[in-house]
Protein backbone atom coordinates (compact mmCIF):
# COMPACT_ATOMS: atom_id res chain seq x y z
CA UNK A 1 0.00 0.00 0.00
CA UNK A 2 1.16 3.47 -1.11
CA UNK A 3 2.38 6.02 1.84
CA UNK A 4 0.91 9.25 2.29
CA UNK A 5 3.37 10.98 0.85
CA UNK A 6 3.60 9.18 -2.16
CA UNK A 7 -0.02 10.08 -2.98
CA UNK A 8 -0.22 13.42 -1.77
CA UNK A 9 -1.91 15.86 -3.98
CA UNK A 10 -0.93 19.14 -4.58
CA UNK A 11 -4.40 21.32 -4.17
CA UNK A 12 -4.73 23.00 -7.20
CA UNK A 13 -4.50 19.62 -8.70
CA UNK A 14 -7.80 18.74 -7.25
CA UNK A 15 -9.97 22.10 -7.07
CA UNK A 16 -10.62 21.60 -10.65
CA UNK A 17 -14.19 21.33 -11.39
CA UNK A 18 -15.26 18.08 -12.34
CA UNK A 19 -16.49 17.63 -16.22
CA UNK A 20 -15.96 15.49 -19.33
CA UNK A 21 -12.17 16.76 -19.18
CA UNK A 22 -11.40 15.64 -16.17
CA UNK A 23 -13.34 12.24 -16.15
CA UNK A 24 -11.44 12.16 -19.91
CA UNK A 25 -8.31 12.63 -18.40
CA UNK A 26 -8.68 9.74 -15.64
CA UNK A 27 -10.00 7.05 -18.20
CA UNK A 28 -6.76 8.05 -20.03
CA UNK A 29 -4.55 7.66 -16.91
CA UNK A 30 -6.51 4.04 -16.24
CA UNK A 31 -5.77 3.27 -20.17
CA UNK A 32 -2.13 3.92 -19.59
CA UNK A 33 -2.00 2.36 -16.75
CA UNK A 34 -2.59 -1.74 -17.89
CA UNK A 35 -2.45 -3.47 -14.51
CA UNK A 36 -5.57 -0.94 -13.31
CA UNK A 37 -7.30 -1.31 -16.61
CA UNK A 38 -7.53 -4.58 -15.92
CA UNK A 39 -8.35 -4.45 -12.41
CA UNK A 40 -11.11 -2.00 -13.54
CA UNK A 41 -12.67 -4.82 -15.66
CA UNK A 42 -12.19 -7.67 -13.27
CA UNK A 43 -14.02 -5.31 -10.79
CA UNK A 44 -17.07 -4.17 -12.76
CA UNK A 45 -17.67 -8.22 -13.70
CA UNK A 46 -17.42 -8.80 -9.68
CA UNK A 47 -19.66 -5.97 -8.93
CA UNK A 48 -21.61 -7.48 -11.40
CA UNK A 49 -21.99 -11.01 -10.06
CA UNK A 50 -22.22 -9.10 -6.50
CA UNK A 51 -25.35 -7.26 -7.60
CA UNK A 52 -27.02 -9.89 -8.77
CA UNK A 53 -26.22 -11.79 -5.93
CA UNK A 54 -28.23 -9.23 -3.80
CA UNK A 55 -31.04 -9.49 -6.24
CA UNK A 56 -31.29 -13.22 -5.51
CA UNK A 57 -31.16 -12.56 -1.24
CA UNK A 58 -33.13 -9.84 -1.53
CA UNK A 59 -36.05 -11.37 -3.36
CA UNK A 60 -37.78 -13.81 -2.01
CA UNK A 61 -39.07 -15.60 -4.94
CA UNK A 62 -35.60 -16.23 -5.97
CA UNK A 63 -34.27 -17.94 -2.89
CA UNK A 64 -34.98 -21.51 -4.05
CA UNK A 65 -31.67 -20.85 -6.63
CA UNK A 66 -29.46 -20.97 -3.80
CA UNK A 67 -31.70 -23.24 -1.39
CA UNK A 68 -34.00 -25.65 -3.02
CA UNK A 69 -32.20 -29.31 -1.44
CA UNK A 70 -32.18 -32.85 -3.81
CA UNK A 71 -30.62 -35.58 -1.84
CA UNK A 72 -30.86 -37.55 -5.35
CA UNK A 73 -28.52 -34.68 -7.22
CA UNK A 74 -26.20 -34.39 -4.07
CA UNK A 75 -21.82 -33.70 -5.33
CA UNK A 76 -22.57 -33.73 -8.86
CA UNK A 77 -19.79 -32.91 -10.65
CA UNK A 78 -19.58 -29.66 -12.70
CA UNK A 79 -21.79 -29.70 -15.62
CA UNK A 80 -24.23 -32.65 -14.93
CA UNK A 81 -27.58 -32.17 -14.78
CA UNK A 82 -27.35 -28.78 -15.94
CA UNK A 83 -25.71 -27.59 -12.76
CA UNK A 84 -22.72 -25.44 -13.93
CA UNK A 85 -20.89 -25.25 -11.69
CA UNK A 86 -21.79 -28.93 -9.63
CA UNK A 87 -23.86 -29.06 -6.54
CA UNK A 88 -23.21 -29.44 -2.84
CA UNK A 89 -23.58 -32.36 -0.17
CA UNK A 90 -27.61 -31.58 -0.03
CA UNK A 91 -27.74 -30.98 -4.03
CA UNK A 92 -27.93 -27.23 -4.06
CA UNK A 93 -26.89 -25.52 -7.24
CA UNK A 94 -22.62 -24.41 -6.45
CA UNK A 95 -23.18 -21.41 -8.90
CA UNK A 96 -26.17 -19.83 -7.47
CA UNK A 97 -24.95 -20.27 -3.87
CA UNK A 98 -21.50 -18.73 -5.41
CA UNK A 99 -23.31 -15.53 -6.65
CA UNK A 100 -25.24 -15.15 -3.32
CA UNK A 101 -22.32 -15.91 -1.32
CA UNK A 102 -19.96 -12.85 -3.83
CA UNK A 103 -23.54 -10.11 -2.96
CA UNK A 104 -22.99 -11.04 0.89
CA UNK A 105 -18.93 -10.42 0.92
CA UNK A 106 -19.21 -7.44 -0.95
CA UNK A 107 -21.79 -6.05 1.10
CA UNK A 108 -19.97 -6.42 3.92
CA UNK A 109 -16.39 -4.82 2.53
CA UNK A 110 -18.39 -2.20 0.86
CA UNK A 111 -20.71 -1.14 4.32
CA UNK A 112 -17.69 -1.70 6.53
CA UNK A 113 -15.43 0.56 4.56
CA UNK A 114 -17.88 3.16 3.62
CA UNK A 115 -18.33 3.39 7.38
CA UNK A 116 -14.99 3.21 8.41
CA UNK A 117 -13.87 5.94 5.88
CA UNK A 118 -15.91 8.35 7.08
CA UNK A 119 -15.38 8.06 10.62
CA UNK A 120 -10.93 7.91 9.91
CA UNK A 121 -11.40 10.60 7.49
CA UNK A 122 -13.40 12.86 9.76
CA UNK A 123 -11.10 11.97 13.26
CA UNK A 124 -7.87 12.03 11.57
CA UNK A 125 -8.45 15.48 9.72
CA UNK A 126 -9.78 16.48 13.54
CA UNK A 127 -6.57 15.24 14.90
CA UNK A 128 -4.35 16.34 12.32
CA UNK A 129 -5.93 20.29 12.10
CA UNK A 130 -5.65 21.30 15.52
CA UNK A 131 -3.22 18.91 16.73
CA UNK A 132 -2.78 19.22 20.62
CA UNK A 133 -5.51 17.28 22.91
CA UNK A 134 -7.56 16.35 20.10
CA UNK A 135 -4.22 15.18 18.49
CA UNK A 136 -3.73 13.26 21.44
CA UNK A 137 -6.80 11.75 21.87
CA UNK A 138 -6.89 10.65 18.87
CA UNK A 139 -3.91 9.10 18.44
CA UNK A 140 -4.31 7.00 21.86
CA UNK A 141 -8.18 5.55 20.10
CA UNK A 142 -5.78 4.50 17.30
CA UNK A 143 -3.17 2.85 19.58
CA UNK A 144 -5.61 1.37 21.37
CA UNK A 145 -7.57 -0.05 18.42
CA UNK A 146 -4.83 -1.57 17.17
CA UNK A 147 -4.00 -3.40 20.56
CA UNK A 148 -6.80 -5.43 20.23
CA UNK A 149 -7.14 -8.13 17.91
CA UNK A 150 -9.10 -8.26 15.03
CA UNK A 151 -10.41 -11.93 15.54
CA UNK A 152 -10.95 -11.30 19.30
CA UNK A 153 -13.05 -8.45 19.17
CA UNK A 154 -15.12 -10.36 17.00
CA UNK A 155 -15.24 -12.95 19.30
CA UNK A 156 -16.68 -10.25 21.78
CA UNK A 157 -19.14 -9.02 19.67
CA UNK A 158 -20.75 -12.66 19.04
CA UNK A 159 -20.93 -13.40 22.23
CA UNK A 160 -22.60 -9.94 22.86
CA UNK A 161 -24.83 -9.97 19.81
CA UNK A 162 -25.03 -13.98 18.59
CA UNK A 163 -23.06 -14.98 15.43
CA UNK A 164 -24.03 -13.60 12.16
CA UNK A 165 -22.60 -10.46 9.71
CA UNK A 166 -23.45 -7.72 12.14
CA UNK A 167 -20.80 -8.81 14.57
CA UNK A 168 -18.62 -9.19 11.83
CA UNK A 169 -19.58 -5.96 10.25
CA UNK A 170 -19.10 -4.26 13.71
CA UNK A 171 -15.57 -6.06 14.24
CA UNK A 172 -14.06 -4.85 11.20
CA UNK A 173 -15.31 -1.40 11.54
CA UNK A 174 -13.81 -0.99 15.29
CA UNK A 175 -10.27 -1.96 13.99
CA UNK A 176 -9.87 -0.37 10.21
CA UNK A 177 -10.89 2.97 11.05
CA UNK A 178 -7.56 3.66 12.62
CA UNK A 179 -5.75 2.75 9.55
CA UNK A 180 -7.81 6.01 7.68
CA UNK A 181 -7.20 8.07 10.64
CA UNK A 182 -3.82 7.89 10.74
CA UNK A 183 -3.02 8.48 7.10
CA UNK A 184 -5.16 11.35 7.14
CA UNK A 185 -4.05 12.75 10.26
CA UNK A 186 -0.31 12.55 8.50
CA UNK A 187 -0.95 14.67 5.60
CA UNK A 188 -3.39 16.88 7.66
CA UNK A 189 -0.43 18.16 9.38
CA UNK A 190 1.54 18.68 6.78
CA UNK A 191 -1.27 20.39 4.67
CA UNK A 192 -2.31 22.94 7.46
CA UNK A 193 0.89 24.69 7.03
CA UNK A 194 0.86 25.12 3.34
CA UNK A 195 0.26 28.76 2.33
CA UNK A 196 -3.16 27.96 1.08
CA UNK A 197 -4.77 27.15 4.68
CA UNK A 198 -2.57 29.34 6.36
CA UNK A 199 -4.43 32.26 3.78
CA UNK A 200 -7.90 30.71 4.47
CA UNK A 201 -7.03 31.01 8.66
CA UNK A 202 -6.03 34.57 8.10
CA UNK A 203 -9.37 35.45 6.34
CA UNK A 204 -10.66 34.35 9.55
CA UNK A 205 -12.83 31.08 7.72
CA UNK A 206 -14.11 28.89 10.30
CA UNK A 207 -11.58 25.60 11.05
CA UNK A 208 -14.76 23.09 9.76
CA UNK A 209 -15.16 24.74 6.19
CA UNK A 210 -11.18 24.90 6.12
CA UNK A 211 -11.49 21.19 6.96
CA UNK A 212 -14.11 20.35 4.74
CA UNK A 213 -13.41 22.77 1.57
CA UNK A 214 -10.02 22.81 1.38
CA UNK A 215 -7.69 19.53 3.39
CA UNK A 216 -10.04 16.67 3.03
CA UNK A 217 -10.41 17.14 -0.95
CA UNK A 218 -6.64 16.66 -1.15
CA UNK A 219 -6.30 13.81 0.89
CA UNK A 220 -9.18 11.99 -0.55
CA UNK A 221 -7.40 10.65 -3.58
CA UNK A 222 -4.98 8.95 -1.03
CA UNK A 223 -7.92 7.81 1.31
CA UNK A 224 -10.02 6.36 -1.94
CA UNK A 225 -6.89 4.29 -3.29
CA UNK A 226 -6.60 2.73 0.55
CA UNK A 227 -10.28 2.00 0.47
CA UNK A 228 -9.97 -0.09 -2.44
CA UNK A 229 -7.53 -2.14 -0.45
CA UNK A 230 -9.55 -2.07 2.97
CA UNK A 231 -13.12 -3.79 0.72
CA UNK A 232 -10.54 -6.61 0.03
CA UNK A 233 -9.75 -6.99 3.44
CA UNK A 234 -12.90 -6.67 4.44
CA UNK A 235 -14.04 -9.86 1.96
CA UNK A 236 -11.02 -11.96 3.08
CA UNK A 237 -12.23 -11.07 6.66
CA UNK A 238 -16.15 -11.73 6.50
CA UNK A 239 -14.91 -15.49 4.85
CA UNK A 240 -12.50 -16.08 7.48
CA UNK A 241 -15.03 -15.41 10.46
CA UNK A 242 -17.58 -17.06 8.41
CA UNK A 243 -15.15 -20.12 7.49
CA UNK A 244 -15.20 -20.73 12.07
CA UNK A 245 -18.87 -20.15 12.12
CA UNK A 246 -18.76 -16.36 13.48
CA UNK A 247 -20.21 -14.73 10.36
CA UNK A 248 -23.16 -15.52 8.01
CA UNK A 249 -25.23 -18.30 9.19
CA UNK A 250 -26.71 -21.09 7.66
CA UNK A 251 -29.06 -21.61 5.70
CA UNK A 252 -27.31 -17.53 4.18
CA UNK A 253 -24.67 -18.73 1.83
CA UNK A 254 -21.11 -17.25 2.38
CA UNK A 255 -18.15 -18.22 0.98
CA UNK A 256 -16.22 -18.91 3.85
CA UNK A 257 -18.81 -21.35 5.26
CA UNK A 258 -18.89 -23.07 1.71
CA UNK A 259 -14.82 -23.65 2.32
CA UNK A 260 -15.40 -24.71 5.24
CA UNK A 261 -18.14 -27.26 4.04
CA UNK A 262 -16.63 -28.13 1.25
CA UNK A 263 -13.18 -29.54 3.34
CA UNK A 264 -15.33 -32.40 4.43
CA UNK A 265 -15.40 -33.48 0.74
CA UNK A 266 -12.48 -32.44 -0.63
CA UNK A 267 -11.22 -35.78 -1.70
CA UNK A 268 -14.33 -36.96 -3.89
CA UNK A 269 -15.81 -33.63 -4.42
CA UNK A 270 -12.77 -30.59 -4.67
CA UNK A 271 -15.02 -28.19 -6.78
CA UNK A 272 -16.95 -27.41 -3.14
CA UNK A 273 -14.16 -25.64 -1.95
CA UNK A 274 -12.23 -24.90 -5.31
CA UNK A 275 -15.27 -22.59 -6.42
CA UNK A 276 -15.91 -20.22 -3.64
CA UNK A 277 -12.08 -20.16 -2.91
CA UNK A 278 -11.49 -19.07 -6.69
CA UNK A 279 -14.21 -16.57 -6.18
CA UNK A 280 -12.60 -14.78 -2.99
CA UNK A 281 -8.83 -15.21 -4.70
CA UNK A 282 -10.72 -13.29 -7.88
CA UNK A 283 -12.44 -10.60 -5.72
CA UNK A 284 -9.21 -9.71 -3.95
CA UNK A 285 -7.20 -9.60 -7.24
CA UNK A 286 -9.31 -7.49 -9.01
CA UNK A 287 -9.96 -4.97 -5.99
CA UNK A 288 -6.50 -4.49 -5.20
CA UNK A 289 -5.42 -4.43 -9.11
CA UNK A 290 -7.84 -1.71 -9.62
CA UNK A 291 -6.74 -0.04 -6.51
CA UNK A 292 -3.01 0.21 -8.11
CA UNK A 293 -5.11 2.31 -10.94
CA UNK A 294 -6.89 4.21 -8.51
CA UNK A 295 -3.12 5.56 -7.54
CA UNK A 296 -1.78 6.27 -10.38
CA UNK A 297 -4.72 8.44 -11.19
CA UNK A 298 -4.49 10.32 -7.87
CA UNK A 299 -0.81 10.18 -7.72
CA UNK A 300 0.31 13.68 -8.82
CA UNK A 301 3.70 12.35 -10.54
CA UNK A 302 2.32 10.18 -12.99
CA UNK A 303 -0.18 12.96 -13.78
CA UNK A 304 2.40 15.19 -15.11
CA UNK A 305 4.65 12.72 -16.70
Amino acid sequence: MASAGELLVEPEELTVEAGPGRLREAIELLWDSKIGLVGAVMTALVLGVGLLGSVVLLDPSLHHLYLNQNLASSLLSPGQQGHLLGTDQYGRDLLWRTVAGTGISLLVGVLTTSVTLILGLTLGAVAGYFGGKADIVVTGLVDLTWGFPLLLVAVVYAGMMGPGLRPVVFALGTVIWAGFARVVRAQVRTLREREFVVAARALGVPAPKIIVRHLIPNVFGTVLVMASYYVAISVIAEAGFSFIGLGAQPPTPSLGQMISDGTNYFSVSPWLAVVPGTMIAVMVLSLNLFGDGLRDIFDPRVRRT
